[in-house]
């Protein structure tokens, strides 16, 4: 069994807040570098892995997530928007991934819930904006984490959409009305302002890209949007 077993990182209380910044916006060139500069204020590193038939865009793979690896502790959360992604779980645990997303929309879902807890990574669940609560509600008592997009997952710097709250609050809603521990995270547009509002609606992760890494002094910005949250 691979030394970098999701076991070994901690992912911290569920429902706490919780800052992830995303590697889709750093800098590719100097990517190690760029995870530094968070790695003392984030929570989690989110890792953005995108096939090109899922989503119109190519972004990186488990060799990525091994480099990434040997240079961070951080807790990594891996957010496969893949049509395919039982394929490659096993790499993803054995480069370093602690936790894995997959889309309830490629189908499989209890399959993929029940390869990841046999690999031990933690598992999380995603819905496009377009793609509804009852969706996701019937897999709610499987997972660890359900992933509301506030935008098209495919690429950096697209602007929040406002009208996924809904959603998020019914997901936050059902999980109570059960007794639910799940954390519940959103990602796309999410800035010192938009995260408030995603706060209010029931999520407590949440996912920056640009506006940790489009910033001067990414770590300043991690802090800005965690205090945002927490009000």
């Amino acid at each position: 069994m691979s030394s970098t077993r999701a076991a070994s990182r901690d992912p911290g209380p569920i429902g706490a807040t919780k800052v992830a910044p995303s590697v889709l916006s750093a800098d590719f060139g100097s990517l190690a570098e760029a995870v530094g500069e968070v790695a003392a204020v984030a929570d989690w590193l989110h890792v953005d892995v995108m096939d090109g038939h899922f989503v119109p865009n190519l972004t990186i793979g488990p060799p990525v997530v091994s480099s990434l690896r040997r240079h961070s502790g951080l807790f990594f959360d891996c957010h496969l928007m893949m049509t395919n992604p039982g394929e490659y779980l096993e790499a993803f645990r054995d480069a370093g991934a602690d936790s894995c997303t997959v889309h309830v929309e490629v189908g499989g879902t209890i399959e993929l819930v029940d390869q990841m807890r046999a690999l031990g990574l933690r598992v999380g669940l995603a819905a496009n904006p377009d793609t509804g609560f009852e969706a996701l509600e019937p897999f709610l008592d499987r997972v660890d984490l359900v992933l509301c997009m506030t935008v098209f997952p495919g690429f950096g710097g697209q602007v929040f959409m406002a009208d996924v709250l809904p959603k998020v609050r019914a997901v936050r809603q059902a999980l109570a009305d059960r007794g639910l521990s799940v954390d519940v995270e959103v990602d796309g547009g999410i800035d010192a302002v938009t995260v408030a509002e995603a706060a209010q609606a029931g999520a407590n992760v949440f996912v920056a890209g640009s506006a940790v890494f489009g910033d001067g002094r990414p770590w300043e910005a991690v802090e800005r949007i965690r205090v945002a949250a927490a009000r």
